[in-house]
């Protein structure tokens, strides 16, 4: 109500106030000035904020000692967000009475914590909380607040190394800029702009437009900046986007369009051959009939992160997970829980490629003030680990939000208005080390036919060899590009297949390492399946010195158990194949029981016996160094070669 104030002095004063005279409930002597400061608030009731702050500076003019009008002006620059000249205010309403109306100091406290004065607004929360009267849900908040500038206080003793960079020109301009993504190969970079300039879409003269813009790097600089186009831009605004991790496709969020299922919901939309397709609504369960915004994609595709305001949630807003089924369809959204959620708002969420470390905005977490952005780890129970606040300066008194995090989980990006002239730019800064996720490479390859050299749509899977646990599943474009994530730590399968072709695999052991290792881009060439042609089992694995197989080996095994099952006709030869160390009779022997536990186990999946040749070839023929430690592991080996047809 706008003149609480007023109110709250009729109770202490027990008098009455009119507009047409001097009241003793106003701290003022002067009729001119009780006129000018009536003149007020009325212009403040009708939002006519300008004329109100005219007037209460007129009534200050004639009485300098006038309390209510510091505290009408208190309120109107925290409308406006003045939040300075709110403060100053309030306490020069404090300064004049500190004990006709204890909530003045809620409001003052309210105000510094908003312009980083964390001492002060510490005291006076205290001091509000002091006061015995006052409502429940103000104690509550100052109750919070408090614990944010004890924390803030703390974070402003301890700095972390934060040094933001301008993106540069390409991408920032006088329009603000905000909402980054960026792909696992780093080469392409989509945001948020919104025109000052308006919408240029038909039927929409409106003064403002969000659209989506993109950039690509080149010679490790960022190109010029241009819009993605229809159908993805629209005459409505679009924003808070998610790339996937090769670019291909995105999530978004679209409010108040046609066939929406509440005031904002979730849209995707997929790159081919140059265009964006045209948009549409996830639809249920993921979209309801409320506020959903602020999705966050993981890089195998099947972990989708977003802010809703849905029943069933903590606060206003909270995070909630869906799960891509095998069917292709979205389950029904999970709330992140407690450790993540609170009673505030919970929103922007970034969770990196490698798919355990998240980074979300709250104003519930103890913090700055505002929305903080906080990091927190996934446990081997799938829980979550108590959230961190990534600290002073990163964090600020500000709204802070919108990180996204480069693979190698060094380059940060995000959006933070830093000149009144140019609005919000993105920027770019080093992560400190104990804020950083889990380093993260990637496969970048591009899949052909080794015959003809055409390019092959293909499907590919990468495989967690120490569980065998898929980890992601998918088909490359039409171009026969793909991309896959490799966080550090594990050893990886990958295999490329498609229907008439013999498979490819590789291995990349990262093991025990924790650090990014280069990007391994590759042109796979798919070989027919016919007569002469083979299969190099990368995925293979045997105990030291022994014919035994790994339980790595088994989901290569299943795959090549299921290319012989599509392709009936095939008669195959298991090779097997060592490095020079031992005797040469001794390898033979080890290589020939190699390939016969491979041919016994494709029996067992059902493969029949005819078709199945093994052979030992010992060290006979080397395709590696067999001085090096590599050039031996080239060596040990297991092939599959297309023999003959069966008739």
């Amino acid at each position: 109500m706008t003149r609480y104030l007023i109110i709250a002095v009729f109770l202490l004063t027990s008098c009455s106030v009119t507009k047409t005279g001097f009241s003793q409930s106003l701290h003022t002597t002067s009729n001119r000035a009780v006129k000018a400061y009536n003149e007020g608030v009325t212009a403040f009731d009708y939002l006519e904020y300008d004329k109100a702050e005219t007037w209460f500076r007129d009534a200050l003019a004639i009485d300098k000692n006038f309390y209510e009008v510091y505290m009408m002006l208190g309120e109107l620059y925290t409308k406006q967000a003045r939040y300075n000249q709110a403060a100053e205010n309030y306490q020069a309403a404090v300064r004049i009475d500190s004990l006709i109306y204890k909530p003045a100091f809620f409001a003052l406290a309210n105000a510094e914590i908003k312009t980083g004065d964390y001492s002060n607004a510490l005291v006076h929360y205290r001091t509000y909380m002091n006061y015995k009267g006052g409502s429940e849900k103000n104690r509550v908040i100052a109750a919070k607040d408090i614990r944010n500038c004890e924390f803030a206080i703390g974070a402003l003793k301890n700095p972390v190394p934060f040094n933001p960079e301008n993106i540069g020109s390409a991408i920032n301009t006088t329009d603000d800029e905000y909402w980054p993504s960026i792909t696992a190969d780093g080469q392409t970079f989509m945001f948020t702009r919104q025109s000052k300039s308006g919408n240029t879409h038909a039927f929409n003269l409106n003064s403002l437009q969000e659209d989506f813009y993109m950039s690509i790097l080149s010679d490790s600089v960022w190109g010029k900046s241009v819009n993605a186009g229809e159908p993805l831009n629209t005459s409505s605004n679009e924003g808070a986007q998610t790339l996937s991790s090769n670019g291909n496709y995105m999530y978004f969020t679209a409010c108040e369009r046609p066939g929406g299922m509440g005031s904002c919901d979730l849209y995707f939309s997929a790159f081919n051959e140059g265009r964006w397709s045209l948009p549409y609504n996830l639809g249920s369960p993921v979209n309801s009939q409320a506020w959903e915004s602020t999705p966050s994609i993981s890089a195998d595709g099947n972990l989708l992160i977003f802010s809703s305001n849905r029943k069933g949630g903590y606060g206003g807003k909270d995070l909630w997970y869906s799960i891509l089924g095998d069917n292709g369809t979205w389950s029904v959204p999970v709330n992140m829980g407690r450790t993540i959620n609170t009673e505030g708002e919970e929103m922007s969420p970034f969770i990196h490629f490698d798919g355990t470390t998240l980074y979300f905005a709250s104003d519930g977490h103890p913090g700055m003030g505002g929305f903080d952005i906080y990091m927190a780890k996934m446990n081997k129970d799938r829980t979550w680990s108590e959230p961190r606040n990534l600290g002073y300066p990163i964090n600020t008194f500000n709204d802070d939000m919108g990180l996204v995090i480069e693979t190698g989980g060094q380059k940060a990006y995000f959006s933070s208005k830093r000149n009144n002239d140019t609005g919000k730019d993105i920027f770019f800064f080093n992560l400190d080390e104990s804020l950083r996720p889990t380093p993260v490479s990637y496969l970048k390859g591009k899949v052909t036919d080794k015959e003809t050299g055409n390019l092959l749509k293909a499907n590919y899977e990468l495989i967690n060899l120490s569980t065998n646990k898929i980890m992601a599943r998918n088909t490359t474009d039409a171009s026969g590009n793909f991309l896959v994530c490799l966080p550090s730590g594990n050893n990886y399968g990958i295999n490329i297949s498609k229907p008439g072709y013999l498979f490819y695999s590789e291995n990349f052991m990262f093991e025990g390492q924790h650090t990014a290792m280069k990007p391994f881009i590759k042109r796979i060439s798919l070989s027919q399946a016919k007569v002469g042609e083979k299969i190099t089992l990368t995925n293979v694995f045997y105990e030291v010195d022994s014919w035994e197989l790994k339980i790595e080996s088994m989901a290569e095994l299943n795959n090549l158990a299921d290319l012989l099952a599509e392709n009936k006709g095939l008669i195959v030869e298991i090779g097997g194949f060592t490095d020079s160390t031992g005797t040469d009779e001794h390898n033979l022997v080890l290589s020939e029981k190699r390939a016969y536990s491979v041919v016994n186990y494709l029996i067992n999946k059902g493969i029949s016996a005819d078709r199945l040749k093994y052979k030992g070839y010992g060290n006979s023929s080397p395709i590696g160094d067999n001085v090096t430690s590599e050039g031996r592991k080239l060596n040990r080996r297991t092939e599959a070669r297309v023999i003959g047809l069966k008739k």
